[in-house]
């Protein structure tokens, strides 16, 4: 009884982090399950109009996924304390000091409490970032030189296009409509998105091993300090019984 009434609600994560939070699960989840049918469209019998429509639906999810991630990034700089980039990445006066007296009270099984971010944890949300962030761009570029699609897809297609090819026939143009297509053009365009589409493979299969990586973290970090890390993120308050470090 006496642990309870010394416990202290505290604030942490304001509403548009949260909303980001989850968009962002929604997302990733799609995206990657839809990303993992086109991987193996040939193994699973799946058509030419077939994959073009699940590259399509990959990419309006993807859209979604681009502008919630946009709205973080700017949140950073402009959102309460525990969102912003100086609170949630590591770096920073301290920072060092402060991960190696985190990963001392980790051994000695009291980890002390922070209200945002500790100080490994921020290294997870700079790899879980650096892994969105090349996945929106390599996605907003595979997606104009494959599907010629926005925000690019004019650009690829001004370049690939016959001369002579009016904006009306190329509207909606697909991959296969090779008769509009200049041959030499298109394959300089398909060696410029090789290393796009290497880097997003990378991407991808990154997110498959952090994203387990990031979920044991936090059920481990909850189970060890038992400060309502999980529901914060529903609720954006956290509790603790001493005085947190940040």
């Amino acid at each position: 009884m006496r642990q309870s009434s010394a416990l202290r609600s505290h604030p942490v994560w304001d509403a548009t982090t949260r909303w980001f939070h989850w968009i962002n699960v929604l997302c990733v989840l799609g995206l990657l399950g839809v990303g993992l049918v086109i991987l193996n469209a040939g193994t699973l019998g799946i058509s030419g109009e077939g994959k073009v429509a699940l590259k399509t639906l990959h990419v309006w999810i993807g859209y979604v996924f681009a502008i919630n991630l946009l709205w973080r990034i700017v949140w950073g700089f402009v959102g309460n304390r525990y969102a912003r980039w100086s609170a949630a990445l590591p770096g920073g006066r301290g920072y060092g000091q402060a991960l190696v007296g985190y990963l001392r009270g980790l051994r000695a099984g009291k980890p002390p409490p922070y209200r945002g971010h500790n100080p490994l944890g921020r290294l997870m949300v700079a790899l879980l970032l650096l892994l969105l962030v090349n996945q929106c761009v390599t996605g907003l570029v595979l997606a104009g030189t494959d599907l010629y699609l926005p925000p690019f897809g004019h650009l690829f297609l001004d370049w690939v296009a016959v001369p002579g090819a009016s904006a009306e026939q190329l509207v909606g143009l697909k991959p296969a409509q090779t008769p509009l297509l200049d041959a030499d053009a298109y394959a300089a365009m398909r060696a410029f998105r090789k290393p796009f589409i290497e880097l997003h493979e990378l991407g991808f299969w990154g997110l498959v091993l952090a994203i387990p990586l990031h979920i044991a973290a936090v059920v481990i970090t909850e189970l060890r300090e038992r400060n309502g890390l999980i529901s914060a993120m529903f609720s954006g308050r956290k509790v603790f019984s001493e005085e947190p470090r940040d």
